[in-house]
């Protein structure tokens, strides 16, 4: 079982291997498009909530998303693969009201290993939508 928290790691951070980082290319143009879609959604937020990278089964792609106060507000039956706590008692202590550079600083913490093998493992998700009963 993976947990959230195994998405960050000192010392972490760069970019995804190869596999993610192809995805990335194809469903948002590039690492660095992805990164300002995460990060404008996590700075969107109103309130409390997080922002995540899920995979979503029945189109097939990798998209951004907000959730907000503990309710999903994730596509249908998309699968988290990383999450960016936006709730201000994540940054404010050491940020106080600059959210924007406390998501900017979680790039250098990102576990990618942990991010990829959830992709890898969301990418099997089968939805049986071929009609066959199993």
């Amino acid at each position: 079982m993976h947990w959230p928290w195994q998405n960050l790691a000192p010392k972490a951070g760069g970019c995804p291997g190869a596999e993610l980082a192809e995805a990335l290319e194809q469903d948002f143009g590039g690492f660095d498009q992805f990164k300002r879609h995460l990060n404008q959604a996590a700075s969107t937020i109103m309130g409390s909530g997080w922002a995540a990278l899920v995979w979503e089964p029945l189109g097939g792609r990798l998209l951004t998303t907000q959730i907000y106060d503990h309710q999903s507000n994730l596509s249908q039956a998309g699968i988290s693969l990383l999450v960016l706590d936006a709730w201000e008692d994540a940054f404010y202590l050491q940020y106080q009201n600059r959210k924007a550079e406390f998501f900017e600083a979680a790039w250098n913490v990102w576990n990618w290993a942990d991010v990829e093998a959830r992709f890898r493992t969301a990418r099997k998700v089968d939805m049986n939508l071929s009609g066959a009963a199993r």
